[in-house]
């Protein structure tokens, strides 16, 4: 079989399999331009490979992710016989160490949150108004949603009766259910007369944050108000955290905060987690557990929890 047909079979197989897979099948495609792709998969040399993964510098993520795209493929296809061997290196590429996420403090929040603050960084904005922005951030953060998931909600996802959010088919081709505290809840309602008022279109399959001209956010213009909100409520980076603060740092905050409050309230933090890794829409539990290590404040009730644990209490 050839290496073209092998590529086409395991991206069906994948995505058969529940993956969308599209940056993995757009790297094996591009991989096609460096090896023969009507010549058989044993064919391909490592050097076709090292080709393909080179780059200048220090590793990055995406040469890393072409390597395992493409150790991905191999076993696939030796596994059901279209190939024997696989080209690749024999030593792994070794991922370059993260930079730890920013986790905003409570008074952050409450500057960036300030609806004043927000209406002085949409001052004299075309598309997206002070109200619109400031309903999404409070999604990203008080429902620890992901970007595209707030923007992609629509009117028939949002249940004020229930205080539910549907998420539809977002990451992992999942979709959950998110329940929304008071707070948020009376945000929402009040945002829905305000998009009436506008005259944005009032369909179940609205966008339920959307542009004046009604058409759905997009993350260039979200990310140019938040670079401004920042600067104006004052939120800078700060050592052990990333120089630039994100707005996808909002939902890990959101997480942190969350397991902060379990640990002062001496909640079953260990029996808590798998909560938090489906309300956050996590594949796995790894996801949600490298919260466990994030800021001072949450290992410093962590060593309270243990403290009392030894001294021989309870709820540990």
């Amino acid at each position: 079989m050839t290496l073209r047909v092998a590529i086409e079979q395991y991206i069906v197989w994948r995505k058969a399999h529940g993956a969308k897979f599209t940056a993995g099948a757009n790297l094996l495609s591009r991989f096609l331009g460096h090896a023969d792709g009507d010549a058989e998969c044993d064919a391909v040399s490592t050097a076709q490979v090292l080709a393909f993964l080179s780059g200048k510098g220090r590793l990055t993520r995406h040469r890393e992710n072409k390597y395992y795209v493409l150790a991905g493929f191999w076993r696939y296809a030796i596994s059901r016989g279209r190939a024997t061997r696989s080209p690749l290196p024999n030593s792994e590429l070794k991922s370059p160490p993260r930079t730890p996420p920013y986790i905003y403090s409570r008074d952050e929040l409450r500057r960036l949150l300030d609806p004043t603050t927000v209406a002085s960084s949409r001052r004299g904005a075309v598309q997206l108004d002070a109200v619109t922005f400031r309903t999404l951030l409070l999604l990203l953060y008080g429902a620890g949603l992901r970007f595209g998931e707030a923007t992609r909600l629509t009117l028939a996802d949002v249940d004020l009766t229930e205080d539910v959010l549907t998420i539809r088919a977002t990451k992992f081709y999942k979709s959950r259910l998110v329940p929304v505290g008071p707070r948020l809840a009376t945000v929402l309602a009040n945002y829905m007369p305000v998009r009436r008022r506008g005259r944005l279109a009032q369909g179940d399959a609205s966008f339920l944050l959307a542009n004046r001209n009604g058409t759905r956010l997009a993350s260039s213009t979200v990310q140019e108000a938040f670079d401004a909100l920042r600067r104006i409520a004052g939120v800078h980076g700060t050592a052990g955290g990333r120089r630039i603060p994100r707005l996808h740092d909002l939902r890990h905050s959101f997480a942190v905060h969350c397991l902060t409050a379990w640990y002062r309230q001496g909640a079953n933090v260990q029996r808590l987690l798998p909560v938090l890794s489906t309300y956050l829409g996590h594949s796995d539990l790894e996801g949600t557990k490298i919260y466990l290590s994030m800021t001072p404040e949450l290992l410093q009730q962590a060593s309270l929890r243990f403290a009392h644990y030894a001294g021989g209490g309870v709820n540990a």
